[in-house]
């Protein structure tokens, strides 16, 4: 089946008030590329502004807790999000698993706690350089999407993000044939899981995705789309790569 691409801004913890006219730049270039889906994830901050200067596009949150509620001071439940209109969380990015200590289990909890607050979830998965290095980063990942993906859930509503730890943010890009195989090993793992289900799946990848390799990238066997970082704050750099999702339909 013919997936739509999907390109996600990840804002990380970057940007203030003034951001959001940014976020409506982006989303009203965007308008001009109807066949691909454009989400925003700033911080928890700018949620609810953006949800209000940019009526009915897809903005999320970072991260959730896994508890709807409950005595978790500085934690933010996935009805919170949803509430201040967001219409999707990411879950898993290795900044969380790496920087917090989030084990697999977390991170299926974390999704589940997504879904049942009505949100679309997009689940990241990646390996450390070492184990890139020793050979062994499809059984590393395919453990972490065993472990980490719920096992009851609308197909339509989780996306996986293949990240490798060692190119977010560092301008390193795995080839395109590793990025093929890998996206390739995913797709086969859910078809095992999820049966045809797993074809409405998206597939995304992330990690120092920019203008100029994007087209390349996502032209990739069972590439879906990109989870874009740094590139995702303006519309200068982020549109270019909304463009080459475009330029694949």
């Amino acid at each position: 089946m013919a997936r739509r691409k999907y390109v996600v801004g990840n804002w990380k913890m970057n940007g203030l008030s003034d951001a959001v006219a940014e976020a409506r730049a982006i989303f009203v270039a965007a308008d001009d590329h109807p066949a691909v889906d454009v989400a925003i994830c700033p911080p928890f901050t700018l949620i609810g502004p953006m949800a209000v200067a940019a009526p009915g596009k897809a903005i999320g949150g970072q991260d959730c807790h896994s508890a709807a509620s409950g005595a978790f001071t500085g934690s933010v439940a996935a009805p919170m999000l949803a509430d201040i209109g967001a219409s999707l969380v990411i879950v898993g990015h290795s900044e969380r698993r790496e920087g917090f200590g989030e084990s697999d289990a977390d991170v299926r909890a974390k999704a589940e706690a997504g879904l049942a607050a009505g949100l679309s979830v997009i689940l990241c998965v990646g390996e450390p350089r070492e184990v890139r290095e020793s050979g062994g980063a499809i059984d590393y990942v395919l453990a972490q999407v065993a472990d980490s993906v719920p096992g009851e859930f609308d197909p339509a509503r989780l996306a996986i993000a293949y990240e490798p730890i060692w190119a977010i943010g560092t301008g390193l890009v795995p080839t395109v044939a590793d990025v093929a195989a890998m996206h390739g090993a995913i797709r086969g793992a859910l078809a095992a899981r999820f049966g045809g289900a797993a074809e409405e799946m998206r597939i995304l990848y992330g990690g120092s995705v920019n203008g100029d390799n994007a087209a390349e990238l996502l032209g990739a066997g069972d590439v879906d789309g990109a989870l874009v970082g740094g590139a995702s704050l303006t519309a200068a750099k982020f549109v270019p790569i909304i463009g080459a999702g475009a330029s694949l339909h």
